[in-house]
């Protein structure tokens, strides 16, 4: 697809070749200059005309131009998108310099990616939200949803912590399901690929929101829909690109435990604890978590080369991230490379589009085991203990000299240094599109794109001998120490053919834009099944595999068909509807229609707006759609399947041992989940759109709920069960807008504010068997096996914490042990004293960024805020005791809650530990200086740059990071504050 900005260049390219030619014939005077944008960069492609005439030419990739006009020529006139156009009067022969500025107005006439195709930006029916390279995010930025994070209404982005490549949670619009997954569908260049692609290469995401616009991908855009569109390079325009950068990141906070002397305080004052374990307590005043973590370095280095060979423009880009986690022994390397080319052939009716990407990475994966185990460990001992060989020197609560105490923590330090865990990981993705509009019917284009995404993992995980985390007795035998390896592949393949039609019919006032296509899209994915094997090579007993690998493989076919009809270029009409199959489900239930309907509607062109002072732009959109879920479904769960049990579970015949075979549960009836969803919304700019944005309403409604539920015994092979359960309601408002307090030739001042609310309610859901259950509880939580927090039930939000009402003293203390009686019957009793209190889930998102250009300096900022979701504290909860301070003949540190609490036993299910996690939080901020031209080379343009990321956070919350997916803090890895040198160099 060609971009907005080419399409001006080649013209002006043609128009150049023939107006200089015959200016030349009539003779004159030659005019010469350069045109920059406000930053002092060169403009290239800028079309430079003699007002009123045919003469002009454009400017080369050096922003220089040179034009032969008449002698009564007096000015000349520069133009290109996005800019506004400036007429410059010519005095003499002498040379023209003209600086353009940023035109804010152009985002009325921006092309628009809506899947399978682009519109203009006023003929936009649906929600949509497009963010672009200059509002992206910046700094140390190892992945798009870094970038795009606070950018957009209606968009949550949430870190899955810390550690190297871990990246992000996004959610479009709240919750849209239960057990399925609600991770949005991503499409890279027109190939759905939900893996790493390199920031440096993308130009622009557009993220479609509402059912209507993301319907037109069917079964796959219940999560809504990201559209990812990579950099592209212009024939004669060679240009070539290097970033690097350097981070320094540090721990920003550690979690509030008991120092090494608080902690004997603690355990000699306290009658609860015998002399026995007194006599354990160390000398020591160790900061176990400032011994697992460390100042960790990034280098990021990105270089790209971009142009024509001959006739067919390119682009070439190389990356290089090595990136240290603030977990000791955490590393990641990835190179990265792509290359994309779009030629065009047969005279312009053919359009050839490949993208070509591929990743390498090596991954020192840390035992995240060692944060937990930090903030347990006894800060009265010492890091090592030389005399225990046994355990490597490494200080280890031992039942005997030559036995560990195996309920015991581990010591947090040998944990990272006694393993070594490195994997492989190798991607590759690309696409072809071929698109052919007809010699005979130009209007009528045929396109096939296809696609593959292919990749695969190796590692291996050693342990020293000496390793406690892995010293095993079976029968007589002792195996110490690991040497496993582990690997899988997959092979994702699609392909795509589609019609489009495009006709502009001047004579009725319309434009259709019609087109069908049908998909194929088949993934396959093999996981291969080792034993287990100590240091010396040899298997461990129970850890043989049946099979030496499983595989899975699903396939969706998909027919899909669209119009887009616009009248007078106010209204506009846009319909589609999609018919998927999946593998996944039975015949009966494998197909699905997901239909949508849109109107726009420009009502800055009626009669009442037109002429309206100070109003730019005003339209009206209305939507509705329908899609679907297939996502995080197990392959084969609607037939009846087999496994073999495992080793543990063998049955005895004679001398021999045989495995046998176990019936799954599977639901023969288990169907798509579906989202239908209302959408009206309003766009708006007022002075010359110095203001603008957009006020969008949506309603959607999930219909057949997938969830794993608890069933009846008897009624299926296990008393769990994956099947449609119900449905869930969603509501919400989205506010977006833009401000340019300030716009002249030195200085410009940029500000967006983004608001979200959302709301989310079961309304239906399956009986169960017992009456008195108040749902299906879920939210595993760490101190006891099996117990939960969350539950799901009619007329609550998904994920309600379930507690009881904590009792507080005349101090305001929790008393412990002591619940309200909520059901007056004298006792305190599960369920029926235990109440639905809050939700991890933010009413509010809201995001602000703002950036100032004064010269050649740049300032900007990023901040985002949550309001009304709640954390449950399974730290506190678990570490804020006594009871787990000492226990089975070792010591444990606690949180420093327990100093308040006085709590001796467990109070898991107290909504004590239900806190409010609202929170403001300072993303970015940085400041860059546009050095200009370097090397003597006009063409060149050197910026540097400096970013913190992760700055502050204000929040009531207890914990170590307010921000969790889920609402449960089960000691994350922290996210760091990072802090980012940069440099930039454009030849």
């Amino acid at each position: 697809m060609m971009k907005s900005k080419k399409l001006p260049f080649l013209l002006g390219l043609f128009l150049s070749v023939v107006f200089c030619g015959w200016a030349a014939a009539q003779g004159g005077k030659t005019i010469s200059g350069v045109v920059l944008s406000q930053d002092q960069e060169p403009l290239a492609g800028v079309s430079v005309s003699v007002p009123q005439t045919s003469i002009g030419t454009i400017t080369d990739d050096k922003g220089a131009f040179s034009l032969q006009v008449k002698p009564t020529a007096s000015s000349l006139s520069f133009s290109f998108i996005g800019y506004i156009s400036q007429v410059v009067p010519i005095n003499g022969e002498a040379p023209i310099h003209v600086v353009l500025i940023k035109d804010s107005t152009s985002k009325l006439s921006e092309v628009v990616v809506i899947g399978y195709g682009s519109v203009n930006k006023k003929d936009v029916t649906g929600a949509i939200s497009t963010i672009s390279t200059k509002d992206f995010q910046k700094g140390a930025i190892t992945s798009f949803d870094q970038m795009i994070a606070g950018k957009a209404p209606g968009i949550s982005i949430t870190s899955n912590g810390g550690h190297p490549g871990s990246g992000a949670t996004i959610r479009i619009r709240g919750l849209s399901s239960l057990s399925a997954s609600q991770d949005p569908l991503q499409v890279v260049d027109g190939a759905p690929f939900d893996g790493y692609v390199n920031p440096n290469d993308i130009e622009s995401v557009t993220i479609l929101k509402d059912a209507a616009s993301a319907a037109i991908y069917g079964s796959r855009a219940s999560g809504g829909v990201i559209l990812i569109t990579t950099k592209k390079g212009i024939a004669g325009q060679t240009k070539i690109n290097f970033n690097t950068q350097f981070s320094v990141s540090k721990v920003k906070g550690y979690v509030d435990v008991l120092t090494g002397d608080e902690f004997r305080d603690y355990i000699n004052s306290n009658a609860y604890f015998t002399a026995d374990y007194k006599d354990l307590l160390g000398s020591a005043n160790t900061n176990w978590q400032k011994e697992i973590y460390q100042t960790a370095l990034t280098t990021n280095n990105n270089l790209s080369v971009s142009g024509g060979l001959g006739k067919i423009p390119y682009r070439l880009s190389v990356g290089y991230l090595n990136q240290d986690g603030i977990l000791k022994t955490d590393n990641m390397q990835r190179t990265t490379g792509s290359l994309t080319l779009n030629p065009s052939f047969l005279d312009n009716h053919l359009k050839v589009t490949l993208n070509l990407n591929g990743s390498l990475t090596r991954n020192r994966n840390a035992n995240q085991g060692a944060i937990g185990a930090a903030v347990a460990f006894d800060p009265t001992q010492s890091v090592y203990d030389e005399s225990n060989t046994l355990m490597g020197g490494y200080f280890e609560w031992m039942r005997d000299a030559s036995t560990p105490n195996p309920l015991a923590a581990f010591n947090p330090v040998s944990l990272l240094n006694q393993r070594r865990d490195v994997s492989h990981y190798n991607r590759g993705f690309g696409n072809i599109n071929l698109d052919y509009s007809l010699h005979f019917l130009p209007d009528l284009h045929i396109s096939a794109n296809l696609g593959f995404d292919v990749g695969n993992t190796t590692g291996t995980t050693k342990e020293d001998s000496t390793s406690r985390n892995t010293y095993n007795i079976q029968g007589d035998e002792v195996y110490k120490g690991l040497n496993n390896q582990y690997s899988s592949d997959f092979n994702n393949y699609f392909a795509e053919y589609m019609l489009n039609y495009k006709k502009d019919i001047a004579s009725i006032k319309s434009n259709i834009n019609a087109m069908v296509l049908y998909g194929y899209y088949d993934n396959r994915s093999v996981n291969d099944n080792y034993a287990s094997f100590d240091y010396l090579g040899r298997e461990i007993p129970n850890t043989e595999q049946k099979y030496p690998y499983t595989l899975d493989q699903s396939t969706l076919i998909s027919y899909v068909g669209r119009l887009i009809y616009t009248y007078d270029e106010k209204y506009t009409l846009t319909a589609s509807i999609r018919r998927d199959g999946s593998s996944k489900f039975a015949p009966a239930t494998r197909w699905g229609w997901f239909p949508s309907v849109a109107l726009g509607w420009d009502l800055k062109q009626e009669s009442l707006f037109k002429n309206a002072r100070g109003l730019s732009s005003l339209k009206f959109r209305a939507s509705y759609g329908k899609t679907g879920n297939q996502g995080g479904i197990d392959n084969y769960k609607y037939i009846p399947s087999y496994y073999l049990s495992d080793n543990t579970s063998e049955y005895q015949f004679g001398d021999d041992f045989y495995s046998m075979y176990t019936p799954s549960s599977y639901d023969e009836s288990l169907k798509w989940e579906s989202t239908a969803s209302a959408n009206i919304g309003l766009d708006f700019g007022f002075l010359n759109q110095r203001i603008y944005g957009s006020l969008d309403f949506y309603n959607k409604h999930t219909t057949d709920l997938l969830a794993t539920v608890d069933i009846a015994a008897g009624t299926n092979f296990t008393n769990q069960l994956l099947t449609n359960i119900g449905s869930m309601n969603s509501k919400g408002v989205e506010l977006n807008l833009g401000f340019v307090p300030v716009r002249t030739s030195d200085l410009e001042w940029t500000v967006n504010l983004n608001a979200s609310y959302n709301n989310s309610e079961i309304t239906k859901l399956l009986a169960y068997p017992d009456s008195s259950y108040k749902g299906q509880v879920t939210g595993d939580i760490e101190g006891a096996t099996g117990q939960t927090i969350q539950i799901l039930n009619l007329h609550q939000q998904p994920n309600t914490f379930l507690v009881y009402k904590q009792v507080y003293d005349a101090n305001g203390k929790p008393i412990e042990g002591a619940y309200a009686d909520l059901n007056g019957d004298g006792q305190i009793s599960p369920y029926d004293d235990q109440y639905y209190y809050k939700s991890p889930w933010p009413k509010w998102i809201m995001g602000f960024s703002t950036n100032l250009t004064y010269k050649k300096w740049s300032f900007s900022t990023t901040l985002r805020a949550n309001i009304g979701n709640y954390m449950y504290n399974n730290v506190a909860s678990n570490q804020g005791i006594a009871y787990n301070m000492g226990v089975n003949q070792y010591l444990a540190n606690g949180v420093r809650d327990v100093l308040y609490t006085n709590f001796i036993n467990k109070q898991q299910q107290s909504d004590y530990y239900v806190q409010n996690a609202s929170f403001l939080k300072m993303d970015n901020i940085g400041i860059t200086y546009n050095v200009g031209e370097v090397f003597g080379l006009k063409s060149s343009n050197l910026s540097l740059s400096g970013h913190v990321q992760n700055v502050f956070c204000v929040t009531k919350y207890d914990g170590l990071d307010p921000e969790i997916y889920g609402g449960i803090d089960k000691n994350i890895y922290p996210n760091p504050r990072v802090y980012t040198v940069g440099l930039n160099l454009n030849f």
